[in-house]
């Protein structure tokens, strides 16, 4: 598809949910290894007794920005694919606006809906804008919604 053709089917899919990943887990060993490569061994993320005793959730959390990293995977570009045929590379361009509304418990399961709000031609490419709501499991209010940007070149 040709970037005109590309455009006008996004479109066409303006205000909708256009993506809803499957459940998965936020372990305790995955929050460890995120501690262990950004350096944020926070005891609320690492310590699974000290939580239960002291933390306001009796449990481990997940670092947001943890939650926040899980989107490529929770968006579906986890294996390196793209949304769109004929799209050669989709880049991250950044983020509009992050807020982490509710902390992602240790053992949690959180999955990523997604809605596209906007697409426009820059510079040769498709801006497509995006919101990006990570749900948990059994909760009424999600981890973290943010307003995604994300760059389709051809």
């Amino acid at each position: 598809m040709s970037l005109q053709e590309t455009r006008a089917e996004l479109e066409k899919q303006l205000g909708q949910q256009i993506h809803l990943s499957d459940w998965t887990e936020v372990s305790q060993k995955r929050i460890d290894e995120f501690a262990a490569v950004t350096g944020d061994r926070q005891w609320i993320h690492t310590d699974p007794e000290r939580a239960a005793r002291d933390s306001p959730w009796r449990s481990t959390i997940a670092h947001g920005y943890l939650t926040l990293a899980l989107y490529p995977a929770l968006r579906g570009f986890g294996d390196g694919g793209v949304p769109v045929a004929g799209v050669r590379a989709l880049v991250n361009y950044g983020i509009n606006r992050l807020r982490f509304i509710q902390p992602v418990r240790a053992g949690a399961r959180v999955r990523g809906r997604t809605r596209l709000i906007a697409v426009e031609e820059v510079a040769g490419a498709l801006q497509m804008t995006e919101e990006f709501t990570i749900e948990i499991e059994g909760e009424r209010k999600p981890a973290c919604v943010a307003e995604v940007l994300a760059r389709l070149f051809f």
